[in-house]
């Protein structure tokens, strides 16, 4: 017979609490990001988005994806592109480099710890984040 399975009140409020708002967190961040980088180009720019001015230096031209990975999952960014001139790049970013420098720092710790690539691949996973076994051997050397 199999048993009954049963959660207290605290884990299922937990687990509704993380369900419901790990896809508002995510959003919440990725708008927020959104802002920021549309208000650094326009600064750059010396125009908002549809402004006429003198002072402007180049015009907008489109976007491009780039992924992110915070704590809350793996954000697709939309970063505008200028027509002409120095490409931009989000202050918030680090070039070819993780954002989460403690996420890092983990995979590191288990790593020379002893714990399996594989194990660290499936830890990440379960934080939202995909890395391969390859990444982080990368991370370690």
């Amino acid at each position: 017979m199999a048993e009954k399975q049963s959660m207290t009140t605290p884990e299922v409020v937990a687990r509704t609490l993380i369900a419901e708002h790990s896809d508002f967190l995510r959003e919440a961040v990725a708008a927020v990001a959104a802002q920021l980088m549309e208000a650094e180009i326009s600064a750059e720019i010396g125009a908002g988005r549809g402004e006429i001015t003198e002072a402007r230096s180049t015009h907008r031209n489109g976007y491009r994806p780039r992924p992110w990975a915070t704590r809350v999952g793996e954000i697709e960014l939309a970063v505008p592109r200028k027509r002409s001139g120095e490409s931009y790049f989000p202050s918030f970013l680090e070039p070819r480099k993780r954002s989460e420098k403690a996420l890092l720092g983990v995979v590191m710790e288990a790593y020379v710890n002893g714990v399996s690539t594989r194990k660290v691949d499936h830890l990440v996973s379960e934080l939202g984040i995909h890395m391969s076994k390859d990444q982080v051997s990368r991370i370690c050397w």
